[in-house]
């Protein structure tokens, strides 16, 4: 199954359908209900894939993943990315990791799973594009009706190694605009350049980056390599040759936010800075939110993986997942899962082999405490 999964080119830019329509086949006639959460133009969807009896308790337990996968564009890739190898006890191939390592073994396991011995319900929901900013989730928690009907209880199967995560770190993706007027360089004073201010703002998210740096807002401690709001400019873009004053340039900010932070609190911040920078002709658009994620301790899927996989520290992570959204919308998440987040975007990316199976085996004893025991 990871195999075949690996072999469907599903970047974030391409349709996943055809993966879907695989899916939906292979599950069809063992007795599940399959459903889809399309994207607004339907190029793409979500799917939902409910085994077991109805559960107005929302008893049972949910396994979700991602279907897309990063670019595979690397030049030091040593076979077809798109095509699973077994080298030195590894799965290789883009996405064994992050995450079809987790959906295969999930999907097997609703396959395998003997529908008159369910007592509460197992489901799969898998998203699209959480790698383009958590996009299909946040669709799904909008859009997608019966939600608040399903298990609360979700495993999200990030790369974790196996280690169980119970909060996550939010990421806001902004663009940040400056325009001018274009004239030949000759006549400087005929234009106005879009990069030079872009340049000054530059410089003062740096000193707000420094600024948050040393600040420790609540919930700092539970992430304590990076236990701040950490800021990125990402990308910059403007100008078309050098003989041409550029009326335009776009600063792209990553910015990782604490749980409890709100986007428009951070906006207002990142406007603020800039203005004291002398700078007011901009124009800040968000291009995606994925939430922070925080599960207290104490939950019962917390307690339940805890005791299953004997981790006695849930820990944290400083990527954002779709549990960010989940959560909004009343599930209770964790994020639990084969392989390293370390290699999952790079060339190579690999998923060992005996924490695959390992995964499994985790799999099948808290579907058994969650779905089959009283």
């Amino acid at each position: 199954m990871l195999a075949r999964l690996v072999g469907f080119d599903t970047r974030s830019r391409l349709s996943n359908l055809s993966l879907v329509d695989f899916l939906s086949e292979y599950l069809q006639g063992k007795g599940v209900r399959i459903l889809r959460n399309p994207s607004a133009d339907g190029s793409k969807t979500n799917l939902i894939v409910i085994a077991g009896p109805d559960a107005s308790d929302r008893s049972g337990l949910v396994l979700s993943g991602h279907m897309d996968v990063v670019p595979a564009d690397e030049p030091d890739w040593r076979s077809e990315p798109f095509t699973m190898r077994e080298a030195d006890g590894c799965y290789v191939g883009r996405g064994t990791a992050d995450m079809k390592g987790f959906l295969a073994l999930a999907v097997n396991r609703l396959a395998a799973a003997n529908q008159t011995t369910l007592r509460h319900p197992l489901v799969l929901l898998f998203t699209y594009d959480e790698e383009a900013g958590t996009l299909g989730a946040r669709r799904f928690t909008e859009t997608f009706v019966g939600a608040e009907q399903l298990p609360r209880n979700v495993v999200i199967g990030e790369p974790t190694e196996l280690r169980l995560v119970r909060a996550h770190k939010g990421m806001l993706r902004l663009n940040l605009r400056f325009t001018g007027r274009a004239a030949h360089s000759g006549y400087p004073h005929l234009g106005q350049s879009a990069i030079e201010p872009a340049g000054r703002a530059i410089t003062a998210l740096a000193a707000l980056r420094e600024t948050m740096e040393a600040e420790r807002l609540p919930h700092a401690d539970i992430f304590p390599s990076v236990p701040f709001v950490a800021l990125n400019v990402g990308t910059v873009e403007g100008g078309v040759a050098a003989n041409v004053i550029p009326d335009r340039c776009d600063l792209q900010l990553g910015i990782r936010l604490l749980p409890g932070l709100s986007r428009e609190t951070i906006i207002e911040r990142v406007a603020v800075s800039l203005r004291a920078a002398g700078l007011d002709a901009f124009t800040l658009e968000t291009l995606s939110e994925s939430p922070a994620m925080m599960l207290d301790v104490g939950a019962p899927i917390v307690r339940r993986l805890t005791e299953i996989s004997g981790d006695r520290q849930p820990g944290s992570v400083m990527f954002a997942s779709d549990a960010g959204w989940l959560q909004r919308a009343g599930f209770d998440c964790v994020l639990f899962g084969p392989g390293s987040i370390e290699v999952a975007h790079r060339a190579n990316e690999f998923l060992p082999a005996d924490q695959f199976r390992r995964a499994g085996d985790l799999l099948d004893r808290l579907i058994h405490q969650c779905c089959v025991e009283a």
